[in-house]
C-alpha cells in the first residue's frame, strides 16, 4: 500500500488539525517530524523530508501551508527522488510580506518549477496566507490540478477543518489517478477547478 507522508507547515499541526486525524486514520500514514517547527530552515527540513522520501519511495505527499513551500523546493532540488503525488492544501505565500512573517523568507522565493508527479493545490478564496490568484498562478507553472474551495480560510482547524473526509476523498483521486483527477488532468471536465468540495 502506498506511503503516505504527512508534512505540516509552521508550528506542526495539533491535535485536531486534519493531517493528525489523517495520520492516526490512514493505517500508512506517518508524519515527516522537524526538530524545530517553531524555527523552520529550509536545508534542515528538506533534509528531514528527503530522508523520508528515499526510506519509502513512490510516496504521496499531503503538505499544509509551510510544508506546501517545503514540496516545492524539494520537487525543484530533488527531482531523482521516486514520488507518486501530492496533495498541497493552503499554501504559504513565502514570497510576500503582506501574507507572511519576515522569518519565513529563508523559503522565498518559491520555485516554479514544473512537477514530475500528479498533484492537487487546494486554495480558498479567503486565506490570509496566499491569495487565489497567486495559488492559481502557482499551480499553473507546477502543473497541478487546483482545486479552489471557496471562502475556507487556511484550512485549518481555526477555519473550522476537523477529519475533513471530503479532503481525503481528493487523497484518495490523487493516489489512484482515476476519477475526478483523471477528468481534470485530461480535460473532460468544463473546468480544471472543482468548486465547493470543503467541509
Amino acid at each position: 500500500m502506498t506511503t503516505v507522508l504527512i508534512i505540516p507547515g509552521l508550528g506542526g499541526s495539533g491535535p485536531d488539525h486534519w493531517q493528525t486525524h489523517w495520520q492516526r486514520a490512514l493505517p500508512h500514514a506517518r508524519r515527516v517530524e522537524q526538530a524545530d517547527w517553531d524555527r523552520p530552515n529550509l536545508s534542515t527540513w528538506l533534509a528531514r523530508l528527503a530522508d523520508a522520501i528515499e526510506s519509502a519511495p513512490g510516496a504521496v505527499l499531503v503538505a499544509h501551508s509551510l510544508g506546501c513551500a517545503l514540496v516545492a523546493h524539494l520537487a525543484a532540488r530533488r527531482p531523482d527522488l521516486p514520488l507518486e503525488a501530492a496533495l498541497l492544501v493552503a499554501p504559504a505565500d513565502v514570497d510576500s510580506a503582506r501574507h507572511t512573517p519576515e522569518y519565513l523568507r529563508g523559503f522565498a522565493p518559491l520555485p516554479r518549477d514544473p512537477f514530475r508527479f500528479r498533484s492537487f493545490v487546494v486554495a480558498s478564496t479567503n486565506d490570509p496566507y496566499m491569495t487565489i490568484d497567486r495559488a492559481r498562478s502557482l499551480a499553473s507553472a507546477w502543473r497541478a490540478i487546483l482545486i479552489d474551495v471557496g471562502a475556507s480560510g487556511h484550512i485549518n482547524t481555526e477555519a473550522g477543518f476537523g477529519p475533513w473526509p471530503k479532503g481525503e476523498g481528493l487523497l484518495d483521486e490523487l493516489i489512484s489517478g482515476r476519477g475526478l483527477y483523471h477528468r481534470l488532468a485530461s480535460g473532460q471536465s468544463r473546468s480544471r477547478e472543482f468548486i465547493r468540495i470543503a467541509g
